[in-house]
């Protein structure tokens, strides 16, 4: 899925870090460790094309919040008995219909407002 530029690429300062949802400040174990997953679960999500995680100067893989949000979504589907690829179609498809759903009501907003 296509990310939003993050602070850190727009040139932002520290401070403005903490509040970007797409910087990737998790690593793999840390985002396993607080989704409750394996790193091998979080690799799937990435073979699925869900999630495209940073990489680190050392080639490590770094998650952001938005991302750690759509994989928590994810363990919630497959949880349930849906499996990998069919929840990670499932997500892309909300994400798109949200989007879709914000676009039209800015479009349908009167002028001004």
């Amino acid at each position: 899925m296509d990310q939003p530029r993050s602070a850190a690429e727009s040139g932002a300062g520290a401070e403005d870090r903490f509040d970007d949802e797409d910087y990737p400040a998790y690593s793999m174990g840390a985002a396993a460790e607080m989704l409750g997953v394996s790193p091998a679960f979080l690799r799937a999500l990435g073979t699925a094309k869900l999630i495209e995680p940073k990489r680190s100067s050392g080639g490590h893989r770094r998650y952001s919040r938005y991302q750690l949000r759509l994989a928590a979504r994810a363990r919630e589907l497959v949880d349930q008995g849906t499996p990998v690829e069919a929840a990670c179609r499932i997500i892309i498809l909300e994400d798109q219909l949200a989007e879709a759903l914000r676009i039209n009501a800015a479009r349908d907003r009167p002028v001004g407002q």
